[in-house]
């Protein structure tokens, strides 16, 4: 991932004249200096010329990041190696955070979801094996994590 950051100028000068690719970058340096804890909290909305749009979540979130502003922009600048932002705005939207945020996320199983996915990878043999544990409780947890685990793998490859 650190490869991709430092390609991240020459990428900017390549496609200098292109506003997609520059708002891309940016956004991703946004990312990068923001950190996972604020992203949830304030995304990037929008680069129109040299000034970064932010939504943030709150009048709370608002005002803490303009305090902080100028040592994001100088950050965001450092990342990209030139002056693509010179101002950061920030307006409340809580549900275009919320909606950026919900594109990171993978779906969540339920525990009814897993139990049944992790029960269809154990095999026969597995089970037969199994039955040498007394404790029912106890076979049924060993079940559930070897079949997690093989659906895991499963997914991996």
């Amino acid at each position: 991932m650190n490869e991709l950051f430092r390609a991240l100028p020459a990428l900017l000068k390549e496609f200098e004249d292109n506003e997609t690719v520059r708002e891309a970058v940016t956004f991703a340096a946004w990312r990068r200096i923001a950190g996972e804890s604020l992203l949830q909290h304030a995304v990037p909305f929008r680069l129109n010329q040299k000034r970064l749009t932010v939504a943030v979540k709150s009048e709370t979130w608002r005002k803490h990041l303009e305090n902080l502003s100028g040592q994001m922009i100088f950050k965001i600048n450092s990342v990209l190696g030139q002056a693509v932002v010179t101002y950061i705005e920030f307006h409340i939207d809580e549900k275009a955070v919320e909606r950026e945020n919900l594109k990171d996320k993978k779906p969540v199983l339920s525990d009814e979801e897993y139990k049944e996915i992790a029960l269809e990878e154990v095999t026969p043999k597995m089970r037969r094996s199994a039955d040498a544990i007394k404790d029912d409780n106890l076979r049924y947890q060993f079940l559930l994590a070897a079949g997690g685990c093989l659906a895991r793998k499963k997914k991996l490859k």
